[in-house]
């Protein structure tokens, strides 16, 4: 099936989704890599507020590269997701619904997902140039000092994943 959703996604789209399915969304993500996700968890661990709102939210496991002169946004592909499989489990504990990225995941972050009835959404890597054209704004909002691995909100138009893991556990 193919489906174009808005973002955040409610309970029942993700539910209808299946592994294999084309999925284009529309909408706000936050894009955060492993150095964000553990500072995120150490801020929770202790109590501390955190600088973004993890309920019902998508994360795009994603590195951008500096906009050239006269561009909206730079090279945008999705960072490969294991480097995170460390810390999904807990975010999906938090609020995290919907992650895109790239390759496996392992069976922990596989029963989070089926637990909270989450979905995992893969985008091709190799093509950030491409995939830009779907971004159409990106801003920094949470650890400006991790540089490229700071936690940014990107907007999204119509942006290409496929269902990787379902919100049964089923994966491709």
């Amino acid at each position: 099936m193919e489906y174009h959703l808005l973002l955040p996604l409610k309970e029942e789209d993700r539910i209808r989704l299946k592994a294999g399915d084309k999925v284009f969304l529309t909408g706000e993500v936050y894009g955060m890599r492993d150095q964000a996700h553990k500072r995120i968890l150490e801020l929770l661990e202790r109590g501390e507020d955190i600088p973004i709102d993890l309920n019902n939210s998508c994360i795009f496991y994603v590195g951008p590269t500096e906009a050239k002169p006269g561009d909206k946004v730079g090279s945008i592909g999705p960072t490969t997701s294991s480097r995170m499989d460390p810390f999904t489990p807990k975010l999906i504990s938090y609020g995290v619904r919907v992650i895109i990225g790239k390759g496996r995941r392992n069976k922990d972050v596989i029963e989070a997902i089926k637990k909270y009835r989450a979905v995992y959404l893969v985008s091709p890597g190799g093509v950030s140039a491409y995939l830009r054209q779907f971004v159409s704004e990106i801003k920094i909002v949470a650890f400006q000092d991790l540089g490229p691995e700071a936690i940014y909100i990107l907007k999204l138009k119509d942006f290409p994943t496929f269902v990787s893991i379902d919100t049964g556990g089923n994966f491709l």
